[in-house]
Formats: structure tokens, sequence, C-alpha cells
């Protein structure tokens, strides 16, 4: 069976069951190695050198672990192993929990409590939300949703087009270390340096493919001319301070005539990330229900256009 087809079942699972919150996640294990290592190295000298190490001894144990999996599976029948890659793959997917995480915050900012959408924002982004009026808000979820595109659905998909169940595992635990070490701060910013530049590298093809297919496969909602916004994507991707995820947000921003980035505020403290897009329109709502139709029609596309291609260029010189 070709990979692509196992990845769309895969997605099928992920959007129908999506994660059932009593059921323990890998990533929460790999989570807890990672917390391990790091409550052993993270101090002394060669703190870089001991965040190589942290890297190396994760990524190492998690690739062993699946693909010993998966190898074992596919040794007791095909037809078998095929069903364990897909439910693996299906676990590495977030395109149903971060629908669900959106919606959250959705659900009361519509009904006008505004208290608890600012509530429920917190519960997904890192910046202060007890002052945020609605547009703001409306912000925080649609950068949120934008970047974990490419982090949660279509770089999982990618790594996983590439390697199957192991590659997207592997992918998942280079993101798992960035998101938990990979800070510039006096605690991590040695330790977590080369698991942060680790996860660029793994990021950086499959956030601009990801852009690219936004800017030209989901509804244009303003009337520049498709060549007009595709420059201006270019151009405003590289003011955000990760050099991956503003090919999401810049992409969104200029399908949606809006303008995301500004200023946050973290423990008190204000910060300004560079703006991208222009405000032709208010942020309301609507924008988190269409950044979340951008997610599932770009993740659906992702998979049967690179999926495709991977598998025309392995049949041909296969």
């Amino acid at each position: 069976m070709p990979t692509f087809i196992i990845i769309l079942l895969a997605q099928l699972i992920d959007w129908l069951v999506g994660d059932p919150p009593k059921w323990p996640h890998p990533v929460r294990f790999i989570g807890q190695w990672i917390q391990y290592l790091t409550n052993r190295l993270n101090h002394g000298r060669a703190r870089f050198a001991k965040g190589v190490l942290t890297a190396v001894l994760t990524i190492g144990a998690v690739f062993t672990i699946v693909f010993g999996i998966v190898f074992s599976a596919y040794e007791v029948h095909t037809l078998f192993g095929i069903i364990v890659e897909i439910l693996l793959i299906a676990m590495g997917l977030a395109q149903k929990s971060l629908q669900q995480a959106a919606l959250l915050v959705y659900r009361p900012l519509v009904n006008g409590d505004i208290n608890e959408a600012r509530n429920k924002l917190s519960w997904i982004v890192g910046r202060d939300t007890s002052h945020l009026n609605e547009p703001e808000i409306v912000r925080g979820v649609v950068e949120t949703v934008s970047e974990n595109t490419s982090d949660g659905v279509t770089a999982p998909i990618f790594y996983a087009l590439l390697f199957g169940a192991t590659g997207l595992w592997v992918y998942k635990a280079i993101n798992t270390l960035d998101s938990m070490i990979g800070y510039k701060n006096e605690q991590y910013g040695q330790f977590g340096k080369f698991s942060a530049r680790l996860d660029d590298v793994a990021n950086f093809i499959p956030s601009r493919i990801t852009g690219l297919l936004i800017i030209l496969f989901t509804k244009n909602e303003t009337t520049r001319a498709l060549g007009n916004r595709f420059t201006l994507w270019l151009v405003d991707a590289k003011k955000h301070p990760s050099p991956n995820s503003g090919y999401l947000e810049a992409a969104t921003a200029y399908q949606l005539g809006i303008r995301l980035g500004g200023y946050n505020r973290y423990q008190g403290m204000e910060s300004f990330r560079a703006y991208m897009g222009t405000p032709d329109v208010t942020l309301s709502g609507i924008h988190i229900h269409t950044t979340i139709r951008h997610m599932i029609v770009v993740s659906l596309l992702f998979t049967l256009i690179i999926g495709g291609l991977l598998y025309g260029i392995s049949y041909t010189w296969g």
C-alpha cells in the first residue's frame, strides 16, 4: 500500500477520534524522558554538549522503540503492520486537537463571554491574556492554529511520507525537545540550543510548502492578485523571529486580509513582534473558523500532492 494512502487513513482517524483525553499519549512519555535527562544534565559545565547528548538520547530512544514496534508488526503480517503504522501516524497528528482548542476559545467569544474566552486562550498561548479584547483574542487563536498547521500536522506528515511512522515520531521527538528546552534564556540558552536549531532545520521545508499551499489553494478573502500576495508573503515571512513560523502566519494574513503580529505581554513585560499582513478587515470570530478550514484543506492537499509526487518518483525509479 502506498505510504500516502496509509497517511490519508491516519488523517481520517485523527479527524474522527483525535486524542482521547484519558488515553496516555506518546508525547507525554517523550516529555517525561526529556525532563528526566534535563534534571540530570542541565547544570554545571559543558551545557551545550549535555544538551546535544539529551537530544541524541531522546531521538535514539524514540527511533529504536517505534522502529521496533513497526518492524515487529510487519513481521507478524503485512496487514497487521499497516494497521499498526496507521495508528502510530494518527497518534502523531494534531489536526483534531488543534480544532478543538480553537473552538474552546471561539464559543465563549461569540457568546459574549470575553473573560471565558481569555481564560481558554491562556491554555494554548504563552502570552498574558487577561487584558485582551476580541480582535487580540482572535489574533492569538489564528496565530496558534496557523503556526501549528505545520508543526502539528503537515511536518509530521512530511516525515511520515519519507520514513513512515518512525520518521514521524523522530520528528515529534525533535519538536518536543524544542518545546521543552529550546528557550533563549539563562536556564536553557546553552542546553537547549542544539534542539532549537534541529527543530528549525526539521521544519524548514514543511513550513514553506504549507505556506505556499495556503497561498495557492485556500480562498482569497481580499482583492489582491495572487502574484502580489505571493510577493508580500515572502517579504513578511522573514519578519517573524522564528525562521519557519512566519511562512504560515504571513500566508494566513494575506489570504484573509488581516494583520498578525503586534504587542504581546509576558509575565507583565511587553514585547513587540513585527506585523505581517495588512488590516483590511478587523479580526473577528469568523477568522478562527476560516483558519481551521485552511488547516483541513492544506493538510489534505499536502498529503495528496507531496505523497503523490514521492510515490510517482519511487514508482519511476523502482
